[in-house]
């Protein structure tokens, strides 16, 4: 396997059967130019992975991608973990377009995420939000989608499914309200209202951010309204940004079910 300090380096491979799958996915569903240059796999699996391999065989003649039967120590040279199956796959970079009017669609949900901390929880985000069914998800210039193999891993696929745009928080802000969309920022202040009390029906943005920095201010100062999530009892400490994409996306799922 590779150094712990290289995994949350710049990374074009798909680890597992889950994130390669993904991948050609997400170029017939969604804006994802990703493409995959290169499948391998462990020839000691060959029989046990037979109906993946199959698939994959496939989609290798639609797509142009080539299969390079190896062994297991070829993998483990390559490899951040030990839970790619057997299955592994160079992929090309992912092209991630710049937020535009015409990208959003009328009645829609989508999150904007900023100061994640680290690729592993930006995956956990980008997990829940893609299960909630958000339409979109935006992120700032700088943002963990280089690091696409542990993004991947991490998010169950969803990073490679999800329409992901780019954009600076106040262009984003600016756009979503001339489609009349209600925009959101998570906060723990003064003035923010519990998302139980406040009106999440459709179209809204909805801005998370990580952990310890939060939100910026331009994000802040610029949203419609602050909104928390409630706690059970009195307790400072923030939740991570997943458990908070998680519970704030579901809410707006149930509240526009």
């Amino acid at each position: 396997m590779k150094r712990e300090d290289e995994k949350f380096a710049s990374s074009t491979l798909m680890e597992g059967f889950i994130s390669v799958k993904a991948v050609i996915e997400g170029q017939e569903t969604c804006n994802n130019d990703r493409k995959i240059l290169s499948v391998f796999f462990d020839k000691e699996r060959k029989s046990s992975r037979y109906k993946e391999l199959s698939y994959l065989n496939r989609k290798s003649k639609e797509l142009g991608f080539q299969i390079v039967e190896t062994d297991s120590a070829y993998l483990e040279s390559k490899t951040l973990s030990t839970s790619h199956g057997g299955i592994i796959a160079e992929c090309t970079d992912r092209n991630i377009p710049v937020l535009s009017e015409e990208d959003i669609r009328e009645n829609g949900f989508y999150v904007y995420l900023e100061g994640i901390e680290d690729p592993y929880n930006f995956g956990f985000c980008i997990r829940s939000i893609y299960a909630a069914g958000a339409d979109g998800i935006v992120l700032s210039p700088r943002n963990w989608m280089s690091a696409s193999g542990v993004v991947c891993r991490s998010s169950a696929g969803a990073s490679e499914l999800a329409n992901v745009y780019i954009s600076e928080p106040e262009q984003a802000i600016r756009l979503f309200k001339s489609k009349n969309y209600k925009c959101f920022a998570t906060d723990k202040t003064k003035e923010a209202v519990s998302a139980y009390d406040t009106d999440l029906k459709k179209p809204v943005f909805l801005a998370i951010g990580g952990e310890r920095r939060g939100l910026s201010q331009i994000v802040l100062s610029n949203c419609d309204k602050t909104i928390m999530i409630d706690y059970g009892r009195n307790f400072r400490a923030a939740l991570s940004a997943a458990s908070a994409a998680t519970i704030l996306a579901f809410e707006i799922r149930r509240q526009n079910r």
